[in-house]
Parts: C-alpha cells; structure tokens; sequence
C-alpha cells in the first residue's frame, strides 16, 4: 500500500459524498481518508460517520462551523501524518478507477513535481474548465471579461485566455500553471517547502495562491490527462449562490493584490478592482431576480 491520504472537505454534500468516499476506500494506494465537516446540516455527516465504524482507514473530523476550504484542508493535513503524498479532493469528485494510481505514478517518475491534477470532465464527458489553466493575472481576467480571447488566435502572447480546456487536449502530462483544487495530488515534500494553504481566503482561489506559491519555490504543477475525475462542480454551493459569489470574488481581489501589485500601476489594479465588484454586483442581481421568480412560480428552479 502506497502512503497516500485523501483529505476530503465536506459541506452538505447530500448522498454523493458517501459515494465518493466508498470509492476511494476500495484504492489500494490509499492509507487513509481524512474527511473535515465544515458544519454541514444535511445527511451527509452522519453518513460518512457510519462508514468510519466499518473502517479504520476512515478518520471524521466535525468543525463546529463553516471554517472555509483552506482552513478545513490545512486540519486535514495535520491528521494526515507522515504520508508521503496527500490527494486533496472535493466531495462532489468521483474518480475513475485507476485515476489515483496513474498520477501517483508520474509523481513517483517526477522528483520536481509538487502536485498534479487530473483531466476533469463534467457529467456529460466534456472537458470541465478549471482543471488546466494559466494564471489568472489582472490583465488575462480583463481579457476574458471583455472577450477579447477571440484575438487570441492572431495575437496568442496579448490576448490568450487563462482557461486551457478548449486547446486541444495533450497526449501526455504537461507543466501548466495552475490545476484545480478539486482535485490535487500533493507530495509531502513540496508541501513541507512550501507551506500550508492561504487561510486568507475562505474559498476559492487558495488553489492558484497555492500553484502561485509552489512555481515560485521550484516545483513543477503537472495536468496529467490520463487521470481521469468525473466532477459535479457546485454540489457544495448550490443552496448559497450569492454568498458563494462573495467569497469568489474577495478570493480574487486577495489574489491580485497578493501577488500583482507590484507589477501593476495602482489605477490599473483600482480599475480591475472596480471590474470584480461590478460583476460581483450583476451576477448578486441575477441571482436574486431568479430567486424572487422561482419562489413567485413555486418552481424549484
């Protein structure tokens, strides 16, 4: 058995998180299942508790609250022990059967990589975006805003888009800039370099800080397109839109200000910031108007 431990984060799931993690209890690879609760009021706690009578592998941590994904994944870490790899993944994940072991072995093939992601797909097979990216920097987020990747084509280094999904998929593992947080292959070692994740943002983008952080001390961010993950993105949100959206875009703004505001005019970043909370605003509208209508019509929307 390799020293793998999966450190799942949990909130209200519903019936898919104990699926996921049955699955994960028939790897071999793995030594231990670490799932953090973070104060989840549906079935799913109980669920996963159950299970872990069956199995010692299986350790259920109850937050008290919603500590945010970063937090709840570092409290993770710290029941993982010594294990020499850590797959971080999302409830909503459901892994084919040999995804684990055809990432951890080019882990092992590839002392310099710090963490791999998986091809993700959606439900209906298609390529998920998210899970190969580029940095999303200030000036790629205006790009994409505007739609101006379509000039990507004659002006590929000004106008290219931070999401990858739509290029042609690699026949092999790549070196990209970014993975998903849905799914992430982490060795020890480069988690030990590194440090443990932003508790800055309560979620969304502590996994680009992450892959930010890691580039920055010398290990490589591999997408590995053999390892194949089935995710139900927005399993875990559903129920919050706005507050979901919020935390997003604070996440973004931390970023940005994190790592590129040294290498962007003050106004410049004053305007992108300006952008973040005009969109945070359109979709907060959005997601109201469609509240009030579904409630009007009784429809479960």
């Amino acid at each position: 058995m390799d020293n793998v431990s999966v450190i799942i984060v949990n909130y209200n799931a519903g019936p898919l998180l104990k699926r996921v993690v049955n699955s994960v209890l028939c790897l071999h690879s793995v030594s231990k299942i670490i799932v953090v609760d973070n104060g989840s009021t549906d079935q799913s706690k109980a669920e996963v508790d159950d299970l872990s009578i069956s199995s010692s592998r299986l350790i259920c941590i109850h937050n008290q609250e919603n500590l945010g994904f970063a937090k709840a994944c570092n409290i993770g870490v710290a029941h993982a022990g010594e294990s020499e790899y850590m797959l971080f993944l999302n409830p909503d994940c459901l892994m084919q059967s040999n995804a684990l072991e055809t990432l951890l072995a080019f882990m092992k093939s590839s002392p310099k990589t710090g963490m791999a992601g998986p091809l993700l797909l959606n439900p209906d097979g298609t390529e998920q975006a998210g899970g190969r990216r580029a940095v999303p920097t200030p000036w790629r987020s205006f790009v994409r805003a505007f739609g101006l990747s379509k000039l990507g084509e004659r002006w590929p280094r000004l106008f290219s888009d931070f999401l990858l999904h739509q290029k042609p998929l690699p026949d092999g593992p790549v070196e990209v800039e970014a993975i998903s947080g849905s799914c992430m292959l982490v060795r020890r070692e480069a988690l030990s370099d590194v440090g443990l994740l932003d508790e800055g943002y309560f979620m969304h983008c502590e996994d680009l800080d992450w892959c930010m952080r890691f580039r920055r001390k010398g290990w490589k961010i591999m997408f590995v397109p053999a390892a194949r993950v089935e995710h139900h993105q927005g399993t875990c949100s559903k129920a919050r839109p706005v507050f979901v959206e919020w935390h997003k875009h604070k996440g973004m703004m931390r970023f940005y200000r994190k790592f590129f505001r040294h290498q962007y005019p003050g106004v410049l970043l004053w305007i992108v910031g300006l952008g973040v909370w005009l969109r945070f605003s359109a979709v907060a509208v959005f997601h109201g108007v469609r509240t009030f209508i579904c409630r009007r019509t009784n429809d479960r929307c």
